[in-house]
């Protein structure tokens, strides 16, 4: 297939190129109204009892409260009391009671709403459920908090709660996605320049990125026609569809261009570029689309939407390498390197003699070399024994963040407030004598203050008469128990008073739900966790399965694995010691936090899709020797010599793209940024120049072994290049190295791929 395509972009390329502007601008003119069918939020698993408890209590109590307004008193001078300011109040409660978007109003100058106050009682508290889906949601709340933030005669009013949370985050990501972007874009451009010493050549990268970009848009566009998908998957779309054209350009456009320096003409270029550079991307591309696709395991959709962006980004990317750009090569022959800097001889070189030096000292000395880059890796991924997992609150967000100060707020001046409680919903009615024995159990557990009911307020096993706000938390077929924390309680010790809550018995014939932010964060942690090893098991399964048929040998897809999981566990245990235990923070400025558990999925299944895909470059050269008759030494060596200035240009660039998210001022935004872009500078440098031809050495012939049967498997199944031994370019290797054909003779027959028998290539 490979070999067609080339010949159809030689042959018809104007016609591809024709047909390909066409599609980009369909894709474009689609892709445009993807923004309008992308959501927020889509944190929580929405099947979890914490899910279930919160669409109860909407449908039985107006909902849970998710909107907070702190009123304070003409800056704190005034009281409560006075009648301007209780006029004040009363106003903005009405008005929020008639507004159609939000119900069950709660309020201070409600009648027994006293507890609503603050300690000096100059602050108190309007508690409401902004109603609607997660998007209805936030145009909802940034409606109400522009309306009525601010100073407002004698009161001044802030905006907290879960709704104007997510609302200061989102907004907040938006605006540090700019910022991150509006630096990684026009750097990217200049070292694309600088890498290939060519304007032209550097352009065709762009080409590609922009092509998987536009492409990816109408896929967001049709899937938020039919399923929920996340606005931040556009970020992730335009990050990646950006990297992954520089890395396949580099490495469509090394090859070609290399094979024009030695000689050839542009249809044989062309035919090689394709025939070998083609198949690593599709191989790289599948490693890739593997990793992200362990995302659709996840309930939330905010994780699955990446899998959607991802998986679309990467599968278009891969099609505008292997057509549109050989078509473009094919037009421009040697005008490809049009445009050349003062600098462009020594790029062009298809030869990195720093990385082959390397690669011979690593190899002459290999367990020496490779101990200490192996004892740093394992010492950075220490910190993961230590690792903590959370999902986001108030303070991923700047200190002056406005949600974050009322936070602050609540927890300092409103001991035993109950915008921290847990909410426990029953399915079916409850007798009084069970409801109060049910509560009375609850009010004894560690960490409970207190527990309101419709049948009274429990403190410590002790009930006391229910006031006019704890009788309406009863209908006929369900109740609503408030769980209110100790004052001072950390979010783990909430988390425990959840977990044995739902412990204990439910009252009556009904199911008791427990909701709230608390129980939201122990099922997200709890779904995540318990789909993770399957998800692990997925992206290794794959990947193995992958390289297996890549390379024909079992060790190399089981190096391949092991060699990720230390350059991916010791990026990770870094940003544990920076983010979680608070190194560095008075530099990004973050308040140390338990990890955030979305984004460190989602950076494990980025991470390692990429650094397969550079595992894939590497290998291919180095079979691709292998194959042609080169002994293990110099295939690595030379293997290494040719990718490895593509390797780490792709890394530094892409790395680039991802240490501009450390401008954000959201802490999970500067760890995923921060984690990937060394992960992948871990990789390129430390595993590839070191680990890699180390154990490649300590492998020795061994390193292309498979078992007889899945020897067979391979020859039936397994792809190669066709016309030929792969990638070779059949009568060069031997002619430049005389040693290989020597060594290929001389090779004794065993049961490793590529020594059991002849070459393949013309014959699979």
């Amino acid at each position: 297939m490979l070999r067609r395509i080339a010949e159809l972009a030689l042959h018809r390329p104007r016609a591809l190129l024709v047909l390909s502007l066409i599609a980009v601008v369909a894709m474009g003119a689609v892709g445009f109204g993807a923004f309008g069918k992308l959501q927020a939020g889509g944190f929580e698993d929405p099947d979890a009892p914490s899910s279930r408890a919160r669409t109860l209590i909407a449908d039985k109590f107006g909902g849970e409260d998710n909107l907070v307004l702190l009123v304070r008193a003409d800056g704190g001078s005034a009281s409560l009391k006075s009648a301007p300011v209780r006029e004040a109040g009363e106003k903005l409660t009405k008005e929020l009671r008639e507004s159609e978007q939000v119900s069950h109003v709660s309020s201070y100058w409600d009648a027994g709403g006293s507890a609503l106050t603050s300690r000096d009682g100059s602050q108190a508290l309007v508690l409401a459920h902004v109603k609607g889906d997660s998007s209805q949601v936030a145009d909802r709340t940034e409606e109400i908090t522009d309306e009525w933030s601010g100073d407002q005669g004698p009161v001044e009013v802030r905006a907290g709660g879960g709704a104007a949370l997510n609302n200061d985050i989102s907004g907040q990501v938006s605006k540090d996605l700019a910022v991150a972007e509006s630096i990684a874009v026009p750097l990217t451009l200049v070292l694309l320049v600088v890498a290939f010493g060519s304007f032209v050549a550097a352009l065709l990268p762009l080409a590609i990125g922009l092509i998987a970009i536009l492409g990816t848009f109408a896929e967001l566009f049709v899937l938020g026609s039919i399923t929920d998908v996340s606005v931040f998957s556009v970020n992730l779309t335009t990050a990646l569809g950006l990297g992954l054209g520089i890395d396949y350009g580099l490495l469509i456009v090394s090859r070609f261009r290399e094979r024009l320096s030695e000689g050839d003409e542009v249809g044989d270029a062309l035919r090689t570029t394709v025939t070998t550079a083609g198949r690593t991307i599709a191989f790289s591309a599948a490693t890739v689309v593997a990793a992200l696709a362990a995302l659709l395991l996840f309930p939330p959709f905010f994780l699955r939407s990446f899998a959607y962006a991802g998986i679309g980004v990467v599968a278009i990317a891969a099609l505008a390498a292997l057509i549109v750009v050989p078509a473009l090569l094919a037009v421009l022959g040697h005008r490809v390197n049009k445009g050349r800097l003062p600098w462009a001889e020594a790029v062009r070189r298809p030869d990195a003699p720093v990385w082959g030096r390397l690669a011979r000292t690593v190899m002459r000395r290999p367990v020496l070399t490779a101990l200490p880059v192996l004892a740093v890796l394992l010492l950075a991924a220490s910190p993961l024994l230590g690792a903590r997992f959370g999902m986001p609150d108030e303070r991923v967000l700047p200190e002056d963040a406005q949600s974050r100060q009322v936070s602050s707020v609540l927890e300092k001046e409103f001991p035993g407030s109950s915008t921290e409680a847990a909410q426990v919903v029953t399915t079916a009615g409850v007798p009084r004598d069970a409801l109060d024995a049910y509560a009375g159990r609850i009010s004894r557990l560690d960490g409970v203050a207190r527990v309101e009911a419709s049948s009274g307020l429990h403190v410590d096993g002790k009930a006391a008469p229910a006031g006019r706000a704890q009788a309406a938390l009863g209908t006929a077929d369900a109740e609503l128990i408030n769980v209110v924390p100790e004052a001072g309680s950390t979010a783990e010790e909430r988390q425990d008073v959840v977990r044995e809550v739902r412990d204990l018995e439910a009252p009556g014939t009904g199911e008791a739900l427990v909701g709230g932010r608390d129980a939201q964060l122990v099922d997200t942690k709890a779904s995540i966790g318990d789909r993770l090893p399957g998800a692990i098991g997925m992206v290794v399964g794959s990947t193995f399965v992958l390289l297996f048929l890549f390379t024909g040998s079992v060790l190399q897809p089981l190096r391949a694995l092991v060699l990720n999981a230390v350059s991916l566990t010791a990026s990770i245990g870094a940003m544990v010691w920076i983010f979680q235990e608070g190194h560095l923070s008075s530099v990004l400025g973050f308040t140390e936090m338990p990890m955030d558990t979305s984004m460190t999925v989602l950076m494990f299944c980025i991470v390692f899709g990429l650094s397969m895909d550079y595992e894939v470059f590497v290998t291919s050269r180095i079979k691709e020797l292998h194959d042609g008759g080169a002994d293990n030494a110099t295939a690595v060596t030379r293997g290494l010599s040719r990718t490895g200035r593509i390797v780490t240009m792709a890394a530094g660039l892409l790395a680039v793209s991802f240490f501009a998210f450390a401008t954000s001022e959201i802490s999970f935004l500067q760890m995923f940024g921060l984690g990937s872009g060394l992960a992948i500078l871990i990789d390129a440098v430390a595993v590839r120049g070191v680990l890699v031809p180390a154990a490649m050495r300590l492998l020795g012939r061994g390193a292309w072994y498979a078992p007889r049967v899945l020897r067979r498997l391979h020859g039936r199944v397994g792809l190669e290049e066709s016309g030929g031994r792969p990638g070779t370019e059949p009568g060069r290797y031997d002619s430049q190295q005389p040693e290989a054909g020597k060594a290929r003779e001389q090779r004794p027959r065993g049961e490793t791929q590529g020594e059991a028998q002849a070459p393949t290539g013309a014959g699979v």
